[in-house]
């Protein structure tokens, strides 16, 4: 079982548009060197969207080789195309990955069984234990949790990470499967401390990108039941929590890691960088979590 604080990892690139492959390799230590307990390479997070499939395979390999086996790698191998989901997984366990995180097909809105199906599939072609992943926000579909239920009954699904942000929600789920070493993960920075208290094992997190020691701590001291501690924590990253979405994930992390000098601008269309309204409100965001100078 993972746990704890798993970053959702941004593909650096140049200006040009390039994937900044030495200022991976960089962003990599940085988790390795600050507690990140999991890594998620080309997760949406990463905009696997706007790269090749030669580009988002290497993001997988790259990720693998640096990481060495030291934290698990959770490769992003979700698309709308149950057949390319599948030859993605594929690759992710050829190379390494220890997991792979596979969201709802977005665009195309299938049914509850339309998403039963298409797991299913993707599960028995796989050799890789699967991470759910339901985030109606982006993809315009929302699992159910009655089908989260059913597909965790199937061999190679083993969590769910959960974006809506709904912790009741949630609760009920981890009520359901109390009995089962099915795992739930938030996908929503803002409410992961109390999913995590309420019973949860985990977050796949955007704000871990640049305070990846602080979502470290806030992660362990909810999984240790130390409230206290943990809303401490939480509260200075609140800024971060919601000023990372202040425009269209990845745009507010990527111009962050910016601010902090770990990546540069890059970023490909029909993202843009962040808007200038916006950048006081992440300089400010990422000064009050610690992670820069005042």
């Amino acid at each position: 079982m993972i746990k704890g604080s798993l970053v959702a990892l941004v593909t650096p690139m140049t200006q040009q548009g390039d994937v900044d492959w030495p200022a991976l390799d960089r962003l990599i230590d940085f988790h390795l060197d600050n507690g990140t307990d999991g890594i998620v390479a080309a997760g949406t997070t990463g905009e696997p969207s706007t790269l090749s499939f030669e580009e988002h395979f290497e993001v997988i390999r790259r990720v693998v080789t640096r990481v060495d086996g030291k934290i698990p790698v959770v490769a992003g191998t979700g698309s709308n195309s149950t057949r390319e989901a599948i030859e993605l997984t594929r690759y992710a366990s050829q190379v390494g990955a220890d997991y792979c995180l596979i969201t709802t097909p977005y665009y195309n809105k299938p049914t509850q069984e339309g998403l039963y199906l298409h797991y299913k599939a993707i599960a028995e072609a796989s050799d890789l234990p699967i991470i759910l992943y339901n985030v109606p926000g982006r993809t315009a579909v929302d699992m159910h949790n009655e089908t989260v239920v059913r597909l965790s009954k199937l061999d190679k699904i083993v969590a769910l990470k959960d974006a809506t942000g709904d912790l009741e929600r949630g609760k009920a789920l981890m009520d359901t499967l109390a009995d089962s070493d099915f795992m739930l993960f938030s996908g929503d920075d803002a409410t992961a401390c109390e999913f995590i208290l309420m019973g949860g094992n985990g977050n796949i997190s955007v704000t871990a990108n640049v305070a990846p020691r602080q979502m470290h701590d806030m992660c362990a001291a909810a999984l240790a039941g130390d409230s206290s501690k943990a809303h401490q924590i939480n509260t200075r990253l609140m800024p971060l929590h919601t000023g990372l979405f202040v425009e269209s994930n990845p745009i507010p992390a990527k111009w962050a890691l910016y601010e902090m000098g770990l990546i540069d601008l890059g970023i490909r269309l029909p993202l843009t960088p962040l808007s200038e309204k916006y950048r006081t409100t992440i300089h400010e965001a990422l000064e009050m979590a610690g992670v820069l100078k005042k």
